[in-house]
């Protein structure tokens, strides 16, 4: 079956059908709109997140795009493991306290109103402090379907500034 709707994606791109079926106009396209609370809340999933980790999908890419964005929020003393994102990221602190580091870079106290932008492949992590939650909506874009790339954990050592 697969083959088969291989085939047809390809003769239809050889073709120029482009998923458009001869004598069909496509309708123009919508604004849409994802209300509050109609995106289901997660954990962050534990081989990814030191602590507890709250992870709020807010966007995912839509036709071509390749943008997603999603509302995390750590409790003291939660991180993300070490990780790059193949286009780069950029956090968007809404609340509490937190740092970011890069590897072998200083950790980096950000607060509400803070942007960071992280770019293409570089190692970093964040999280919130050992005594404040954090919170910051997080975007990225997917390369090759992919936003980002988990590494290990992040040591107390390393956590801790040291």
């Amino acid at each position: 079956m697969k083959s088969i709707i291989s085939a047809f994606v390809i003769s239809s791109s050889f073709l120029g059908l482009s998923g458009q079926v001869v004598g069909e106009t496509l309708s123009p396209p919508s604004i849409s709109v994802a209300s509050n609370g109609t995106q289901l809340p997660m954990q962050g999933l534990e081989p990814y997140f030191i602590g507890k980790t709250r992870v709020e999908p807010l966007f995912g890419a839509k036709g071509e795009g390749r943008t997603s964005g999603a509302m995390v929020t750590f409790e003291p003393g939660s991180r993300t493991n070490w990780h790059t994102h193949p286009i780069g990221q950029t956090l968007i602190v809404t609340s509490g306290l937190g740092w970011v580091q890069q590897w072998d870079g200083q950790r980096v106290e950000i607060a509400p109103g803070d942007v960071v932008q992280i770019p293409a492949n570089v190692k970093h992590w964040h999280g919130a402090t050992d005594k404040t939650a954090m919170s910051h909506i997080a975007v990225q874009e997917a390369k090759a379907g992919s936003v980002v790339n988990w590494l290990e954990p992040v040591s107390a050592a390393q956590y801790e500034g040291h």
